[in-house]
C-alpha cells in the first residue's frame, strides 16, 4: 500500500524560503556541475587559442641636476624648482616621443597574415608548417617584411590584400580589384601613383595572403599609447618604469627601446638648446656692458683730472666696496630677470622669488646711499664714479666667465636622463593568464548556474505541496508521485499544422505496473472517492484542470483502471473533442466516439469499447467537430449520461482545460462530482484560483483536487515537508 502525507506548514516563511533555495540547488546539482564544467572547458580552449600578449619593460632615471648646470639657473637650483615627476611622465606619454617611435618602427603600417579560422594562430605558435591542403593561409616560418608603404590621404585605413606569386612576385588587390603586380625588393607604384610599396622580404607559399593597412599617424600613436604605460618607482625617486604590451615579443622590445632612446635624446637636446639660448643672451649683453665700462672709466678719469686726483678715505673705501658688491649682485639679478621674463610670468614662484631677493638688495643699497649723502660732495662724486667703474668691470668679468662656462656646458651636455635597464621582454606572456582565467571562468560558470537556479526558484509560483492548494479552500484528495514507468509510456506526436508536438500516453500504467507508486496513490484516491461520492446525486465524476499538460487523461484512465480492478463497472469518456488523446492509451483510433455519438452518426453499442482491463470500458472523443460546446450542451448528451449512469457503476469524464474553453463548465453541470488536477511545478496557485472561480461562477462546485506528478525533490522536502512512503511486499 501507499501512504502519502504532508508535514509542515508555511510558518516561518523566511526559514522555509532559505531551505527551499538550498533544496533547489541540491536538486539541480548535476546541472550546475555540467554548466560549470562547460565554462571550464571553454576557458581552457580559450586560453589555448588566444593570442599571447608579451610585456617589455625598461628603467630610466631623471636626475635632479645635469652634470654641468646652466650658470643662469642658480636661482632655480637654490629654490629647488626642478622638473616635477608628473611633467616627465607626460613627456614620456606625449605624441612628440611616441610619434617618433611610430615613425622609427613603422607602426603605422599593419601587416596581418591570413590564418585558418580559430586555430590558425595556435597552429603557427606550435610551429606547424604549411600542409598540402593549405591555400590562402599563412603558416609557421612564413612572413612579410614591408620596407615602405606610402599612400595618399584617401587610402589611409583601407585594407590592401597582397597575394604571394612565384619567383619573388606578388599581386596587390583592394577588395577584389587587382591594383597591379610587383616584385620583392623593388619600389612599386599602384593606383596611378597613389600607393608606393616596397616589399623588403617575402617568405610564403604561392597563394598566401597578407592584409596591409596604412593607418594615419595619429591612429598609430593612439594605438601605441593604449599599450604603453609608465610609472614612477617610489615617491620622488625620479626612477620610471616603462612598459609596453604587444602580441609580438620582438616588436615590443624594439618599440620600447626606441621610446627610451627618443626620450633620452630629446632631454639632451633640450639641455643643449637651453644652454644655446642662455649663451646667445650673454653674448648680446657683453658689448653693452663693455661700452658702459669704457664710459664709466672715462668719466672717473675726467673728474680726477679736474680735481687733481682726489683720493678716497678709508671709510669711503669701505662703503665703496660694500656698494660695489651690492651693485654687482643687483646687476646679476637683472640679467637673471631678463632671462626668466622670456619663460615665466610675474606670478611664477621662481620669478617672484628672484624679484623679492632683488628688492632686498635694492633696499640695502638705498641705506648705503643715505650714508653716502652725509659725506662731503667731492667724496660723494668720486665714490659714485668709482662705484660705476668697479661694478661695471665686475659685471663685465662675470659675463666673460659665464660665456666661457656656457660654451663648456653646451659642448659637454649629457642631460639629466639615463637608461638604467634596457628594454627586455619577459619570457612568460602576461595575457592570457591561463590559470587565473580558467579558475575565473569556472567560478563564473558556477555562480551563473547557481544564480539561474536561485532566480527560477525565487520567482517560481507553481504549487509544490498540497498545503498550497488547501490554502485556496480546496481539499487535496491525493498527491500522485511522478512515475518513471509512466514516462516510458509517453510518446510525442507532432501534427504538420502545429509547431510544437504533444505528449500522449500509449498505454495503461495500472495494467502494466500495478505496484507503481503512482497507481498506489490512485488506489488511495479510489477509497477517498467512495466516501466523497456517497452524497452525490449521480455516479458521474468529471476530471478537469486549469491548463493543458497537467495529466488529466493519465488520472482518468488509471483511476478508472484501479476502480475496475476493485470490481466496479467503469466507463471513461473523452469529452475533450478538440484535442483529446485518451484513445492512444488503448491503442485505437479516435473515430466512432463521442462526437459521432452526439451527432447521431454512431450507435451507443459501437461507441462503447472494452479495454484490456477487465471491467473498464471507454468512449473516445471521435472526429473533431466544429461545435463541441454546442454538442455537450444538447439534450442528447444529458440523455447519454443518464443511460450510461444506469449501465455502469462509475462514469469518469475527461474534459478540456477550464481556462482554455467552456466545455468543462458544461460537463460539470451534469456531473455530481468534480475533481481538479493540478501539476506539481507547473500550475501557479493564482491559476488554480481563477479556474475554481470560473467553475463556481458557472454553478459547478469542485469537490477537491489532485496534485499530480509530485517529484521527490530536496526543495520540496526542505521547504514544505512533503514525504512519500512506499510499502511493498518483500520477495
Amino acid at each position: 500500500m501507499v501512504k502519502q502525507m504532508s508535514n509542515g506548514g508555511r510558518s516561518g516563511q523566511d526559514d522555509i524560503d532559505i531551505a527551499r533555495l538550498a533544496g533547489a540547488l541540491l536538486d539541480h546539482k548535476w546541472w550546475i556541475a555540467l554548466v560549470t564544467l562547460a565554462f571550464a572547458v571553454v576557458a581552457v580552449i580559450h586560453v589555448q587559442l588566444a593570442t599571447p600578449i608579451y610585456r617589455a619593460d625598461a628603467l630610466v632615471q631623471v636626475e635632479g641636476n645635469p652634470g654641468l648646470s646652466n650658470p643662469l639657473s642658480e636661482v632655480r637650483s637654490m629654490l629647488d624648482q626642478q622638473p616635477k615627476a608628473e611633467a616627465q611622465l607626460e613627456i614620456l606619454r606625449s605624441r612628440m616621443v611616441l610619434g617618433q617611435a611610430v615613425d622609427r618602427e613603422q607602426l603605422d603600417v599593419v601587416v596581418t597574415p591570413a590564418r585558418l579560422p580559430l586555430v590558425g594562430e595556435f597552429l603557427v605558435r606550435r610551429g606547424v608548417a604549411r600542409p598540402g591542403f593549405a591555400d590562402h593561409s599563412v603558416w609557421a616560418g612564413e612572413f612579410l617584411n614591408v620596407g615602405k608603404l606610402r599612400v595618399d590621404q584617401g587610402w589611409l585605413g583601407r585594407p590592401l590584400r597582397l597575394v604571394t606569386g612565384t619567383g619573388g612576385g606578388y599581386r596587390l588587390y583592394h577588395e577584389d580589384r587587382l591594383l597591379g603586380e610587383g616584385r620583392v625588393g623593388e619600389d612599386e607604384q599602384f593606383a596611378k601613383g597613389q600607393i608606393d610599396l616596397r616589399v623588403a622580404e617575402l617568405e610564403a607559399g604561392e597563394g598566401a595572403e597578407f592584409t596591409l593597412v596604412r593607418r594615419s599617424r595619429l591612429a598609430a600613436i593612439n594605438g601605441l599609447s593604449a599599450r604603453f604605460s609608465v610609472a614612477q618607482r617610489g615617491r620622488d625617486s625620479g626612477v620610471f618604469r616603462l612598459a609596453l604590451r604587444d602580441s609580438r615579443a620582438d616588436r615590443a622590445e624594439r618599440t620600447l627601446s626606441a621610446i627610451a632612446e627618443i626620450y633620452l635624446t630629446q632631454n639632451i637636446r633640450r639641455q643643449s638648446a637651453e644652454a644655446e639660448k642662455s649663451l646667445e643672451f650673454l653674448r648680446e649683453q657683453l658689448p653693452q656692458v663693455r661700452e658702459e665700462l669704457v664710459q664709466a672709466e672715462n668719466a672717473l678719469n675726467r673728474y680726477r683730472t679736474q680735481r687733481d686726483s682726489v683720493d678716497l678715505s678709508m671709510e669711503t673705501r669701505s662703503v665703496l666696496d660694500r656698494l660695489v658688491q651690492l651693485e654687482s649682485r643687483i646687476k646679476e639679478m637683472e640679467l637673471e630677470e631678463a632671462e626668466l621674463s622670456h619663460r615665466f610670468n610675474d606670478a611664477h614662484p621662481t620669478y617672484a622669488a628672484m624679484l623679492d631677493k632683488k628688492q632686498n638688495l635694492q633696499r640695502e643699497r638705498e641705506r648705503l646711499n643715505d650714508k653716502i649723502s652725509d659725506m662731503p660732495e667731492t667724496q660723494q662724486h668720486v665714490l659714485r664714479l668709482s662705484r660705476d667703474v668697479e661694478v661695471t668691470q665686475e659685471v663685465y668679468v662675470q659675463l666673460r666667465n659665464k660665456i666661457q662656462e656656457m660654451n663648456i656646458t653646451k659642448a659637454s651636455t649629457v642631460g639629466n636622463v639615463r637608461i638604467l635597464d634596457d628594454a627586455v621582454v619577459q619570457p612568460v606572456p602576461v595575457a592570457p593568464r591561463k590559470p587565473v582565467t580558467v579558475v575565473f571562468m569556472t567560478l563564473v560558470g558556477g555562480f551563473l548556474a547557481v544564480g539561474v537556479v536561485l532566480v527560477r526558484s525565487i520567482f517560481s509560483r507553481a504549487v509544490e505541496s498540497a498545503e498550497q492548494i488547501e490554502e485556496l479552500g480546496l481539499p487535496v484528495y491525493a498527491t500522485v508521485p511522478l512515475s518513471d514507468e509512466q514516462q516510458k509510456l509517453v510518446r510525442r506526436f507532432k501534427h504538420r499544422h502545429h509547431k510544437r508536438g504533444r505528449a500522449v500516453t500509449s498505454g495503461v500504467l495500472a495494467r502494466r505496473e500495478a505496484d507503481d507508486t503512482a497507481i498506489e496513490a490512485l488506489r488511495g484516491l479510489r477509497t477517498s472517492l467512495h466516501f466523497a461520492m456517497l452524497e452525490s446525486q449521480d455516479n458521474r465524476l468529471m476530471i478537469t484542470g486549469p491548463s493543458p499538460g497537467v495529466g488529466k487523461s493519465f488520472v482518468t484512465i488509471n483511476l478508472g483502471a484501479v476502480c475496475a480492478q476493485g470490481g466496479q463497472r467503469v466507463l471513461v469518456i473523452d469529452a475533450d473533442m478538440r484535442k483529446g488523446h485518451l484513445h492512444t492509451a488503448f491503442g485505437v483510433s479516435s473515430e466512432g466516439g463521442l462526437s459521432e455519438l452526439l451527432s447521431g452518426k454512431c450507435p451507443l453499442a459501437e461507441a462503447i469499447r472494452p479495454s484490456s482491463v477487465e471491467g473498464l470500458s471507454f468512449i473516445t472523443r471521435g472526429k473533431a467537430p466544429p461545435n463541441p460546446a454546442e454538442l455537450l450542451m444538447g439534450d442528447r448528451f444529458t440523455a447519454l449520461l443518464d443511460d450510461l449512469g444506469e449501465r455502469f457503476d462509475l462514469v469518469i469524464i475527461d474534459t478540456p482545460p477550464v481556462l482554455a474553453v467552456t466545455d468543462a463548465a458544461v460537463v460539470g453541470k451534469q456531473s455530481g462530482t468534480t475533481l481538479m488536477v493540478a501539476r506539481y511545478g507547473l500550475n501557479p496557485a493564482k491559476e488554480i484560483r481563477v479556474a475554481l472561480g470560473r467553475l463556481e461562477s458557472s454553478g459547478v462546485p469542485v469537490k477537491g483536487a489532485i496534485l499530480n506528478a509530485v517529484e521527490a525533490k530536496a526543495a520540496t522536502s526542505f521547504g514544505y515537508g512533503y514525504y512519500h512512503y512506499a510499502y511493498k511486499a518483500g520477495g
